[in-house]
């Protein structure tokens, strides 16, 4: 990992295609409502350069309010958004790519994810629109218009057929990942093929803060349950998101790179895994 941008101490993580990303970004969705004062707070305060979102999220445009607010130059930011189901497909890909950019109110994308493999497309299969949204990806990151494509929430199965089907492997896969949620033989095979794994829900949605394990070593360490968990997955090399709407907790989330948790205590969160979701489960979808 290079040094450089973000929070104090923040590493990017080099991509196949020579881009680098913070390895610590803040997540943004619908859910628990969206803050414009705490996406300020931490491009101003905290540092934070790698924002992620989503079209289903209902909040670019929002964002775009709080990246001029902040003052932080568009060329300093990562910043990601999602393709939604209702617009894969050849055509409607490229229109919703530029629709994202004009409510982002950016002329290009750091990176664009496909959001989930299930296309609900009467009459055609998953693969067959997966594919033929995945050349439309290609065609924007030939042309700039995002800088770097992946995916989200797609097992390997789904990464398979892609790469059958495909010419650009995707430079991301972004994946639940907290201490019960630990796929590591997703994670191993998207390494091997230099498909950067990205972590969303670090916190569980809070049900990691509470668990016995991580509260003891909280203590241990002299940090939070919050700053554990963010730390344990930095450490497994994953680029990591947690969201929050409060400026507080985005500010202790930030504080993750001035102590390391020693390896014996990194097996201990390793062995937490039991496979439950707490967001979406993708592995019934083919």
């Amino acid at each position: 990992m290079a040094e450089g941008g973000g929070p104090a101490g923040c590493p990017r993580v080099p991509l196949a295609n020579g881009r680098s990303i913070p390895v610590l970004g803040l997540g943004t969705s619908h859910q628990g409502g969206y803050s414009h004062d705490a996406v300020v707070h931490a491009l101003q305060k905290c540092g934070i350069r790698h924002i992620d979102t989503a079209k289903r999220y209902g909040c670019e445009s929002l964002l775009q309010k709080a990246i001029k607010e902040s003052g932080v130059k568009r060329d300093d930011l990562w910043i990601t958004t999602k393709l939604w189901h209702s617009d894969y497909g050849y055509e409607n890909t490229k229109k919703a790519c530029l629709e994202s950019c004009e409510r982002l109110g950016v002329e290009y994308l750091d990176l664009y994810l496909i959001h989930w493999p299930d296309a609900h497309v009467p009459g055609k299969s998953n693969r067959e629109v997966r594919a033929e949204t995945w050349r439309a990806m290609e065609e924007l990151y030939e042309k700039g218009l995002c800088r770097s494509i992946g995916v989200s929430n797609f097992l390997i199965s789904h990464l398979e057929q892609l790469k059958e089907d495909c010419v650009i492997t995707p430079h991301v896969n972004q994946v639940e990942y907290h201490p019960f949620q630990r796929p590591q033989e997703l994670v191993d095979y998207c390494r091997s093929r230099d498909i950067v794994f990205e972590g969303y829900c670090p916190l569980a949605k809070g049900e990691a803060l509470t668990h016995p394990s991580i509260v003891q070593l909280a203590k241990k360490y002299g940090r939070t349950p919050a700053q554990i968990c963010i730390r344990w997955s930095i450490q497994n090399g994953i680029v990591t998101i947690p969201k929050s709407t409060k400026a507080e907790r985005i500010q202790e989330n930030c504080k993750v790179f001035d102590f390391t948790i020693a390896e014996d205590d990194v097996e201990i969160l390793n062995g937490m895994h039991d496979g439950r979701h707490v967001s979406w489960d993708p592995s019934l979808i083919v």
